[in-house]
């Protein structure tokens, strides 16, 4: 499984004073206890795959920074990685992921080497990789996370159950399966040379 940059809201401050309700409240119009409602079903689906959400203490943020860092990090063969700890640090840790000094320990925390993502981070390197990603997603019209996209033919939007995907993986094999047109055997040619099938 390959990650790709997705911002919410590329508009949004490093710094926001709101938290994570008064944002959903202002966005759709609702009260408090409305958004913090409709997030409860997110929170126990989370507790449910085995993760803990503190949606009460998240430090909303921009997170292009933390996208140019996934990126860079992808370069080093430890995408997957930085992004679990990007996501446990938002959604769990109450961590400041737009904040340099804070990309920077998680991503020491990783491997990755502490001088090099303040180089990173001090610059606009990976900027271009991140928007090409978003790009990619407008292409395809996704507008919303989390978003599967499976041989670039079948999509999940939203968080889906596991037969889900059982079923989705189910259609792309059925239909990527080789079927043999001939029932006679012929000469058959690998790294070795070829070989004629005794009769």
């Amino acid at each position: 499984m390959t990650y790709r940059c997705f911002e919410l809201d590329p508009t949004a401050d490093r710094d926001i004073k709101d938290n994570m309700y008064e944002k959903l409240s202002k966005k759709y119009g609702m009260s408090i206890e409305q958004a913090k409602a409709n997030t409860r079903n997110m929170v126990q689906m989370a507790g449910n795959a085995g993760l803990e959400f503190n949606l009460d203490t998240v430090i909303l943020t921009n997170t292009f920074d933390a996208h140019r860092l996934t990126m860079f990090a992808k370069t080093k063969g430890l995408m997957k990685e930085m992004t679990e700890r990007l996501l446990r640090a938002y959604f769990t840790d109450s961590k400041h992921i737009g904040d340099y000094e804070t990309l920077t320990e998680l991503a020491a925390e990783v491997g990755l080497d502490r001088e090099e993502v303040e180089k990173l981070l001090a610059s606009d390197d990976m900027a271009d990789a991140v928007r090409a990603d978003e790009q990619a997603a407008q292409q395809y019209r996704i507008t919303g996370v989390p978003f599967f996209l499976i041989n670039k033919k079948y999509a999940l939007n939203g968080a889906q159950p596991t037969e889900m995907f059982v079923k989705a993986l189910q259609k792309v094999i059925a239909e990527d399966e080789v079927t043999v047109l001939n029932n006679q055997d012929g000469v058959i040619c690998d790294e070795n040379g070829c070989e004629i099938p005794k009769k």
